[in-house]
């Protein structure tokens, strides 16, 4: 079951009293897909992380399914992330001594017992979907669009009711970027909530609202809708 999310009076604080982000309101019900697009810098992925629970700082409301996350202690945040996100990281954050299966298969760690072998099973099938050819290699040999869909594969294997992506396809060829855009679709639509930042019109074109940041604000649309 997808969560619903509702944004209020968010504001993100940087250094010398600039407002780093600010969105007054902001709701998606469950299950539904929005897409960010911007110019570098101007914030989208601050909220990517700030809805999150991932910045220190960030004050006012979040709430997925009612819990707001920016209320939660450090741990409660971990703990929520755990059980409900899937996070495809621009930057991948892989272990390099691991495969890329022990990579993708990491939720599992934090799952319970009975949870890790079909957690294990659905990252092994997304790095074949995604064309990953040898995932029993040391990511620390892969490409960057390897590393990529590795990434991806670890963000969907704990089958997660939130989805969020930070430029997921930035790093793969247009073949491979179409084909993990239909994955996205497939396994998104009506499952999971998908708060996706990117500067793919492909993918920012399969999303059911797009939204513009710039200097830290939403400009587009009907925030609340």
């Amino acid at each position: 079951m997808a969560d619903g999310l509702t944004v209020s009076d968010l504001e993100v604080p940087g250094r010398g009293g600039r407002m780093l982000l600010s969105v007054e309101a902001l709701s998606l019900a469950p299950g539904q897909s929005l897409g960010l697009r911007g110019p570098s810098g101007a914030g989208k992925s601050t909220f990517l992380y700030a809805i999150a629970g991932l910045i220190e700082g960030a004050r006012g409301r979040v709430e997925w399914n009612g819990t707001d996350i920016l209320s939660l202690s450090p741990d409660r945040r971990g703990a929520f992330r755990a059980a409900h996100m899937g996070f495809i990281f621009q930057d991948f954050l892989l272990f390099d001594e691991l495969s890329g299966i022990d990579n993708a298969a990491l939720p599992a760690l934090f799952a319970p017992r009975a949870q890790r072998p079909g957690i294990r099973l659905r990252a092994q099938e997304m790095l074949g979907r995604l064309g990953l050819s040898d995932p029993g290699r040391g990511v620390d040999s892969y490409s960057g669009g390897e590393r990529q869909r590795v990434g991806v594969a670890r963000a969907l294997a704990n089958d997660a009711a939130i989805l969020l992506a930070d430029e997921p396809t930035a790093s793969l060829h247009r073949a491979a970027a179409d084909a993990l855009i239909e994955d996205l679709a497939g396994v998104a639509r009506g499952q999971r909530t998908s708060v996706v930042v990117s500067h793919d019109p492909a993918l920012l074109a399969r999303m059911d609202r797009v939204i513009t940041i710039a200097d830290g604000r939403m400009t587009d649309g009907d925030l609340a809708a």
